[in-house]
């Protein structure tokens, strides 16, 4: 089955917060073919740094299960307080680890794994079109 991807509506930055190499590269690629620009981080300590450096990030895409000294929990709570402005989509593997991050969903819709890349796509361009 092909999948027609869609052009974003407007230029968005976008950061990827994902440990695992194979599953942020692919986001990543499918996200620039629809016409995103896309920085990558591997662990929540990279993604501040790059929130800290870029005021441009308009949603930020976190595993929840990130491991670092901040985890993904921390990393949506450090973005709700620090840049308010920046929409999160967050991701969980472990069943337990989605429910809890769907109870804490206020800070942005939750992606179960596996995800299609499409669906990312779809929560991103509306969120987007809800600021």
């Amino acid at each position: 089955m092909v999948i027609s991807r869609t052009r974003a509506p407007v230029t968005a930055l976008l950061l990827i917060v994902e440990s695992d190499v194979l599953v942020r590269t692919a986001v990543a690629d499918y996200l620039r073919e629809c016409g995103y620009t896309v920085l990558e981080a591997t662990n929540a300590g990279e993604a501040v740094a790059l929130l800290l450096a870029s005021a441009d990030i308009r949603v930020v895409m976190v595993d929840v299960g990130a491991p670092d000294v901040l985890d993904g929990f921390a990393l949506v709570q450090w973005i709700r307080r620090e840049r308010p402005d920046i929409k999160v989509v967050m991701t969980a593997g472990i069943v337990r680890t989605a429910r809890t991050a769907g109870d804490l969903c206020e800070a942005g819709p939750l992606l179960r794994k596996p995800y299609h890349h499409h669906e990312l796509e779809r929560q991103i361009r509306q969120l987007l079109a809800d600021r």
